[in-house]
C-alpha cells in the first residue's frame, strides 16, 4: 500500500457505476435483452439495472468513513459535523421529491410541459446547490443567484398541477431522497460508531433484520409514518449503505496489516453476502422492485466482489491509468447524475432528433446508442464539467 490513505479504487467504481446507471437509464425501449435492464416486480431475478443503483447505494456507503472522517480529524464536533448531515440528508430529499414530482407534470393542468418545468426546476436546483469560488466581492452576487434558484423551484411547485388536478405531493422520495435516507442513517452512525467493526456490524443487521420483518407485514403497525420514515422503516437502503460503510472500514483497519489479507477479507464477505441472499431466496424473491432482504444481499455481494478486483488491480498493482477516464465522474457522481436530464428535457422541449437510436426497431442500434450517451455523458461532460469546476455541493 501506498503511503496515503487514498483509495482511488473508490472513485473509479463509483465513476463505473455511474455511467453504468446512465446508460441502464437511457435503455427503457422495446426488443432490448431482459438481463440488461429492470426485472418485473414479481419477477424472482435481476438484470444488470437492478444492481446499479444498490451499488451506488453500497458506495455512498464507501465514502461515509473518508467524509466525516476527515471532519473528525480536522477537530469539527459533534453539533457541526450533525449540521453538516442534516443540511446535506434534506438536501437530497428536497431534489429527490422535486425529480420524483417532475414525472407527474401535466400540460393541460399545469401551463406548461413536463420538459420546461422540468428544465427550470433543474436549474433552480443548480443555481441553488452550485459549488461557488466565493470571493470578498461576489458574495452578494452569489447570494443573488441562490435567491433566483429559490425563486423559481418554488414558482415551479406553485404551478405544479399533476393530470388528475392535484398539487405537488410530498409522497415519494424519489432516488435522491432514498440515498439521502440511507446516507443520514449511515453518517450518524459513523458518527456514533467511529470505526468499531463490531457495533457496526450490529447496526449493519439491525437494518437487515428490520428489511425482513417489513416485508413479512410485521411492521405494518408503523404504516402511519411510512409515508415520511419509509425507506429507514423498510430497512434496505441504510442496510446497502451500511454494508458498504463497512467495507471501507475494513479497509482503514485492516489494509496496513496486508493487502492479501484485507481482499480476502472483502472477497469472503462478498461470497459470504451472496450465499445468504439465496438462502433468502427461500422466502424472498430477488426484487429490486420489492426491495426484498435477497437482492439487497446478492448486490452486496456483488459490490464487494467487484470492489475487491478493482482495489486489487488499482491500489494494490497500481494499474491506475487505464481506468482515469472514470475519475472525474465519480469525483462529482451527484452532478453528473443530475446535469443529462437537463439535456434530456431540452432535447424533448425542442424535439431534437439527437435521440434517433431510441426508435430503431433493431436492438443492437438501440443498446449502441445507449453507451455512446452514456459515455458521452458519463466521461465527455463529466471531463468537461470538471475543467470548469462545475459541481453541487450538497
Amino acid at each position: 500500500m501506498a503511503a496515503s490513505n487514498r483509495i482511488y479504487s473508490i472513485d473509479i467504481m463509483r465513476g463505473l457505476n455511474l455511467i453504468l446507471m446512465l446508460f441502464v437509464n437511457d435503455l427503457y425501449m422495446q426488443g432490448v435483452p431482459a438481463w440488461l435492464g429492470h426485472r418485473a416486480a414479481n419477477f424472482d431475478g435481476m438484470g444488470l439495472a437492478d444492481w446499479v443503483f444498490p451499488g451506488f447505494l453500497f458506495m455512498v456507503g464507501m465514502s461515509v468513513p473518508y467524509s466525516i472522517g476527515n471532519r473528525i480529524d480536522k477537530g469539527e464536533n459533534n453539533f457541526s459535523i450533525s449540521k453538516h448531515i442534516l443540511i446535506r440528508t434534506v438536501s437530497l430529499l428536497i431534489i429527490g421529491v422535486l425529480m420524483s414530482n417532475s414525472r407527474n407534470v401535466s400540460l393541460e393542468n399545469t401551463g406548461i410541459s413536463k420538459s420546461f418545468w422540468s428544465f427550470i426546476m433543474y436549474s433552480g436546483v443548480f443555481l441553488v446547490w452550485n459549488q461557488y469560488k466565493k470571493t470578498d466581492s461576489n458574495f452578494y452576487f452569489i447570494t443573488g443567484l441562490r435567491i433566483l434558484g429559490i425563486a423559481m423551484i418554488l414558482g415551479m411547485v406553485y404551478i405544479f398541477r399533476s393530470a388528475d388536478n392535484n398539487g405537488f405531493s410530498l409522497k415519494g422520495w424519489g432516488i435522491l431522497g432514498t440515498i439521502g435516507w440511507g446516507y443520514f442513517a449511515a453518517a450518524f452512525l459513523y458518527l456514533g460508531v467511529r470505526n468499531n467493526i463490531s457495533k457496526t456490524v450490529i447496526a449493519l443487521l439491525f437494518f437487515l433484520i428490520l428489511n425482513i420483518l417489513s416485508k413479512l407485514h410485521l411492521l405494518n403497525f408503523l404504516n402511519p409514518v411510512k409515508s415520511v420514515f419509509g425507506v429507514i422503516i423498510n430497512g434496505n437502503a441504510p442496510f446497502i449503505v451500511i454494508s458498504g460503510m463497512f467495507i471501507t472500514i475494513i479497509l482503514k483497519r485492516f489494509s496496513v496489516n496486508g493487502a492479501k489479507k484485507t481482499i480476502l477479507t472483502i472477497v469472503s464477505l462478498g461470497l459470504l453476502s451472496i450465499i445468504a441472499g439465496f438462502f433468502l431466496r427461500n422466502w424472498f424473491i430477488i426484487s429490486k422492485i420489492q426491495a426484498t432482504p435477497s437482492w439487497g444481499l446478492i448486490c452486496n455481494g456483488i459490490s464487494m466482489l467487484l470492489f475487491a478486483l478493482l482495489f486489487w488491480i488499482i491500489d494494490i498493482r497500481k494499474h491506475v491509468r487505464w481506468a482515469s477516464f472514470l475519475k472525474p465522474a465519480g469525483e462529482n457522481s451527484l452532478t453528473i447524475y443530475l446535469v443529462p436530464d437537463m439535456f434530456y428535457y431540452l432535447i424533448w422541449g425542442f424535439g431534437l432528433p439527437f435521440l434517433f437510436y431510441k426508435n430503431s426497431p433493431v436492438p443492437l442500434i438501440v443498446i449502441s446508442g445507449s453507451v455512446v450517451w452514456a459515455l458521452v455523458m458519463g466521461v465527455g461532460l463529466a471531463a468537461l464539467l470538471a475543467k470548469l469546476k462545475f459541481k453541487l455541493r450538497l
